[in-house]
């Protein structure tokens, strides 16, 4: 299966053409920049030069991005950059979870996925020998620290790894900013379209508030 995949959740843009035979994804065209903003900007090129080295669009089967946690603006520019193209080449669409992504970037039996969500908090995901303990959660330091005390040997991958790498003994600590874009292409492989829609996964709500009055409307009367 040949699989165009798209990350802009993290601190990355990153556009591949992979060939996913047998659980094994081959790289075929791949551009990627580390970013925190101006996704919009650059993701139409890295996406232009990594068709072009895989080839074209011939034999895409399916369009694969993160749809979060991550970041707001990161994951809006990925998502609607799918969809166009998923639309103009009349190809499915898949929505793929970062902390699943960034989990099966690791080899390991019990791995704690975890993203710095700020304010004293992670979004995570656990897996146990393999098999997902839970769905993903937005959890405080102190929550995923006790759950990652339960997971001896357990494998700590994403930017909140090293908030938590002294949260018990026999710990590895992947930090990377990113998950691996073989990983993205392998779990696009084994998707259902149908059960897996491009929408925007939220573990918090936003820190933005919408205004209380209109431009120009005045102010309430304090009546205290």
């Amino acid at each position: 299966m040949k699989i165009l995949v798209i990350d802009t959740a993290l601190g990355f843009c990153t556009v591949g053409v992979f060939e996913v035979q047998d659980g094994v994804a081959r790289a075929l065209g791949l551009r990627a920049e580390p970013m925190t903003k101006g996704h919009s900007e650059r993701i139409g090129g890295l996406a232009r030069d990594a068709v072009a080295e895989a080839g074209g669009f011939d034999g895409v089967d399916r369009i694969a991005v993160t749809v979060g946690p991550g970041s707001f603006t990161g994951l809006r520019v990925g998502l609607a950059f799918a969809q166009g193209l998923g639309a103009a080449l009349g190809r499915p669409v898949v929505g793929l979870s970062t902390l699943d992504a960034l989990g099966a970037s690791v080899q390991a039996g019990s791995v704690a996925a975890l993203i710095d969500a700020r304010r004293g908090q992670v979004y995570a995901r656990f897996w146990r020998d393999g098999l997902a303990e839970g769905p993903p959660e937005a959890l405080s330091l102190e929550a995923a620290a006790a759950r990652i005390a339960d997971l001896p040997g357990a494998t700590l991958v994403g930017t909140g790894a090293p908030l938590l790498a002294d949260s018990g003994m026999d710990r590895r600590v992947d930090d990377r900013a990113a998950a691996s874009p073989g990983a993205l292409a392998r779990l696009a492989a084994a998707l259902d379209p149908a059960a897996a829609p491009p929408t925007p996964l939220y573990l918090r709500a936003p820190d933005a508030t919408p205004p209380t009055r209109l431009p120009g409307q005045p102010r309430a009367a304090n009546t205290a």
